[in-house]
């Protein structure tokens, strides 16, 4: 059984968040403990939202702002899956819910490739940060080989409309893409409401 009040009041916290300061650092140095606080529970994410399909990762529309400040993903990893090493160009916040993710972050070098750090691997309740001013490009997978993880991402507007880019790692070269989303509705965060 979900309880989705826990992430209805995410949600109201991210929005008065974001309403109340422009500074990046602040901003994230806010959020994160909300966002670490909101996978430490494993009670409220709807089933719908959590479903590993085919060969590939999927992306769940959870939340997006109307004035396209903040969006709220779920990222569902099957076995063996993960990203191409790519850009957000806007600051989020990664927050992992069930499994395990895998991040590999990239720096560009003066020939123009991109080096990889060490993997870094995240495990449930645990956090991490993204931005252009931080460190922005990387690939995500799956850190486990024999069922799917899960992770919350937060976004500094609405992800799955921002024109970003993949990257070869060997050459440099950027392509475009627009992520979209794997769903067509979201979560409805007021199921114990009813109309008279």
């Amino acid at each position: 059984m979900t309880d989705i009040a826990r992430f209805r009041d995410f949600v109201a916290d991210t929005a008065r968040l974001v309403a109340g300061t422009t500074k990046e650092p602040e901003l994230l140095a806010a959020l994160a403990p909300r966002l670490k606080e909101l996978v430490a529970h494993d009670d409220w994410l709807p089933e719908g939202f959590a479903v590993a399909e085919g060969g590939r990762y999927q992306q769940y529309l959870l939340y997006a702002d109307p004035l396209d400040r903040f969006s709220i993903v779920s990222f569902v990893w099957g076995p063996g899956q993960g990203t191409p090493v790519h850009d957000h160009r806007v600051w989020g916040l990664v927050g992992v819910l069930r499994g395990e993710e895998l991040s590999v972050s990239y720096a560009r070098q003066p020939d123009g490739r991109l080096r990889a750090a060490a993997p870094e691997r995240l495990r449930a309740g645990q956090t991490a940060a993204v931005s252009p001013e931080i460190g922005d490009i990387h690939a995500i997978s799956n850190g486990l080989a024999d069922r799917s993880s899960i992770s919350i991402h937060v976004y500094g507007g609405n992800i799955g409309r921002i024109r970003r880019a993949v990257y070869d790692v060997e050459t440099g070269a950027a392509r475009d893409f627009i992520s979209g989303y794997s769903n067509d509705t979201v979560p409805n965060l007021w199921p114990d409401r009813t109309t008279a």
